[in-house]
């Protein structure tokens, strides 16, 4: 399995295997992988598979196509573990075989007991009974006041030219 992580910030998360022999990339909705960013061209390049080897075509694209910072005219491979640029957007390319190209995990942090977490056993109760009070109503005078003074104003905006067209008779 071979597939293109993005890792800008913002897009981090999404991926994309690679599993048909053509693969194209751009900002637009009829690309195989959409990327909506601006720095995108609309058909920015094309991600061939040939054996076992993946291809990068730049198709022209406005801001280039770098693999680990150079910039690509034509076609160029790129290895797992390898960082593919578009634009302003970066990914990289990951095997499922190959655990050099994967990032380092980050540390778990163990949160000490009594920190404001749910515990194992209040989980196993089911839920618990929501104060309704809580979430009553509550009106608003200032909207009310506000309401009421835009109905005066518009009465002696009203009244002001009525008395006006009578003036002018």
């Amino acid at each position: 399995m071979v597939k293109l992580v993005l890792l800008s910030e913002g897009l981090t998360g999404r991926s994309h295997e690679l599993i048909a022999e053509k693969t194209t990339i751009g900002r637009v909705d009829d690309n195989t992988f959409p990327i909506a960013e601006s720095s995108v061209s609309s058909h920015h390049c094309e991600v061939l598979l040939r054996g076992s080897e993946v291809v990068i075509k730049d198709l022209n694209s406005t801001n280039g196509t770098f693999i680990e910072g150079n910039q690509i005219s034509g076609e160029a491979v790129l290895k797992p573990g390898q960082v593919l640029r578009l634009g302003q957007v970066q990914m990289r390319l990951e095997s499922g075989d190959t655990s050099a190209s994967k990032k380092p995990v980050d540390q778990t942090m163990v949160m000490p007991r009594g920190a404001g977490g749910v515990k194992l056993n209040e989980l196993e109760q089911g839920p618990r009974a929501v104060d309704t009070k809580v979430f009553s109503k509550k009106t608003n005078k200032v909207n009310t006041y506000f309401l009421i003074g835009g109905i005066i104003l518009a009465v002696v905006i009203i009244g002001g030219l009525i008395y006006a067209f009578k003036q002018a008779k």
